[in-house]
């Protein structure tokens, strides 16, 4: 399996990646778009898509994955000032990586706050973009989701011990799990909460899937959102929350059947 782990650097800012070529042949052998993949808060490409199989399942379809690590994430450069964390400026990360792989057009799955970075690409160049998935993201992506300041200031503490905000404790407890730099996360929640007006989503031309759990009480609904980008489809995933809809087989199963269509 041919994998290349490194690092560039978008606007002087050192970004991780890693690109896992096609093992399967798509249908007909024709040449496909690779699958850009953007993790959520407090993840990292490996976690989000490598772990739960993802960049398996669509490299045995025939797809090269491109799995960026959010700055602040990961691998990627540890930045400490908050105005430094927006969606924007992660979206134009992203375009970055796909300058720097001299790749034009690509498919853009992102989950949960990569979601709205997906937002943010389709706006501001959406040529770019084959097809894009918004998911575990559904109408709080312009709703807003709130509550970040107790999860910030759980990522401060001293130690889990200190945190008594369930909710909080437990983005904190996946973070340190996973080595995360939990001051730079906490800088990251208190950036600037650029939202995502319905009028960025009424312009969206490129085929868009919604993919959310039908537990995630964190997403919002699916449905909601679908309503505001015209001709998305949605999936359901049925039976799962923010956290285990990542690696769903009916998740993986509905993106194959969506990008084979697009």
């Amino acid at each position: 399996m041919a994998v290349i782990r490194d690092h560039f650097k978008s606007d002087g800012v050192e970004i991780a990646f890693r690109v896992e070529e096609p093992q399967g042949e798509s249908e007909g052998g024709e040449a496909r778009s690779p699958v850009l993949l953007i993790h959520g808060f407090a993840s990292n490409g490996r976690t989000n898509w490598v772990n739960p199989s993802w960049t398996k399942t669509l490299s045995d379809a025939g797809y090269q994955t491109i799995c960026i690590d959010n700055r602040g994430h990961g691998d990627s450069e540890k930045l400490y000032e908050p105005d430094l964390y927006s969606a924007p400026l992660m979206a134009q990360d992203a375009m970055r990586l796909l300058d720097h792989l001299d790749v034009e057009q690509a498919y853009v799955m992102g989950y949960s706050m990569g979601a709205r970075i997906t937002a943010f690409i389709l706006d501001q160049a959406p040529a770019r973009v084959k097809a894009a998935i918004f998911s575990g993201m559904g109408y709080n992506m312009v709703r807003g989701l709130g509550g970040s300041a107790p999860i910030a200031a759980a990522f401060e503490a001293d130690s889990l011990e200190d945190v008594s905000n369930e909710t909080a404790r437990s983005f904190r407890a996946f973070a340190q799990s996973i080595g995360g730099d939990l001051k730079a996360l906490a800088a990251c929640l208190r950036g600037p909460r650029l939202s995502v007006t319905k009028e960025m989503l009424a312009k969206i031309t490129t085929p868009t899937l919604i993919a959310v759990g039908t537990n995630d009480g964190i997403a919002g609904s699916a449905q909601e959102l679908q309503v505001l980008v015209p001709g998305a489809k949605v999936l359901d995933i049925p039976g799962r929350d923010h956290m285990k809809a990542v690696g769903d087989p009916v998740f993986k199963r509905g993106v194959l059947e969506f990008l084979s269509k697009v």
